[in-house]
């Protein structure tokens, strides 16, 4: 009989061992899907960010909702609803750039804009494509994707990859097809 307790006892003693390895184990899963998980800093809805410069008003930012990961490592920002972004210049005029969804890489200055992206410059020309990086630092846009130029008088550009100055006064086309309209004064 007391040799049956004492199977019995060590039987327990192995089995609650077991237990708590299989309970270790589990849980330093759970720590590593926790660690994994990308949770945001902060987030803001309805946003309307005015960024002013000597008390002039230069640019207004609208979105429904921002997701703030300044805390990771690559700090970044989200914008997963669509950003509309308005530029006013000095002559009272006004640009705008919509897209679906935006990020901003804080370090880097650079703005990766998503889906349906639409530049629309005082000028009345018109620029869209699925995707655009903007380097606020160097000034400087570019894309890999196919785009569209609508300029207002009626000429069209249509190509794939390009990269700019952000005010278009340089212009690089990897390739593009278009048609032009040209004023001819003589007629």
């Amino acid at each position: 009989m007391k040799s049956k307790v004492l199977i019995l006892q060590s039987i327990a003693a192995i089995a609650f061992v077991a237990m708590l390895f299989a309970c270790e184990g589990s849980l330093n899963e759970m720590n590593k899907y926790n660690q994994e998980v990308d949770v945001p800093q902060g987030v803001a809805k309805k946003i309307n960010l005015f960024y002013t410069d000597s008390g002039t008003v230069k640019s207004n930012l609208k979105s429904p909702k921002m997701y703030d990961y300044a805390q990771e490592n690559f700090a970044y920002r989200v914008f997963p609803n669509g950003v509309e972004v308005d530029f006013f210049n000095s002559d009272s005029t006004k640009s705008t750039i919509v897209a679906d969804s935006a990020i901003v890489y804080i370090n880097t200055d650079l703005i990766d804009l998503r889906n349906n992206v639409k530049i629309t410059r005082s000028d009345s020309v018109i620029l869209t494509t699925s995707q655009l990086y903007w380097d606020t630092d160097k000034e400087w846009v570019f894309t890999d994707r196919e785009y569209s130029i609508q300029q207002a008088n009626g000429s069209k550009n249509d190509g794939f990859g390009f990269d700019a100055s952000q005010d278009f006064k340089v212009y690089n086309s990897r390739m593009n097809k278009g048609v032009q309209v040209i004023k001819n004064d003589s007629l």
